[in-house]
């Protein structure tokens, strides 16, 4: 009889180390397209502890997008994406920007990072 019980306990075991996995952070991924002045998408929303994976694509002229509180910056030239990994640890409203100058317009590409916190 114990052969058989614990058989059943090591499997409810298994299946809830697996549920608890499954609420873990994940892998978040954006194209993130800079033309004529703006950022698309404009905001970017993942939660605390999320890897996310983020890929610049410039249409128009090179574009960069630097995130401060993260020490980001990633440039990409038309025809050439960046793409750039990092984990969103730190919970809160982060400003990203093109932080070129290779025209004026550059200083207006603004765009937020939204980190959700845990629950």
């Amino acid at each position: 009889m114990r052969f058989r019980v614990r058989p059943l306990l090591l499997l409810v075991a298994a299946t809830s180390v697996v549920a608890a996995q499954d609420q873990g952070p994940t892998t978040r991924t954006f194209a993130v397209t800079a033309h004529r002045y703006a950022f698309s998408p404009s905001t970017i929303e993942v939660n605390q502890d999320d890897l996310v994976r983020l890929t610049l694509d410039a249409d128009d002229i090179a574009h960069s997008l630097t995130i401060d509180a993260y020490r980001i910056a990633k440039r990409a030239s038309p025809g050439q994406p960046t793409t750039f990994e990092f984990r969103a640890d730190r919970p809160g409203t982060f400003a990203y920007y093109c932080n070129l100058q290779v025209d004026d317009g550059c200083r207006r590409m603004h765009g937020e990072l939204i980190v959700k916190g845990r629950k």
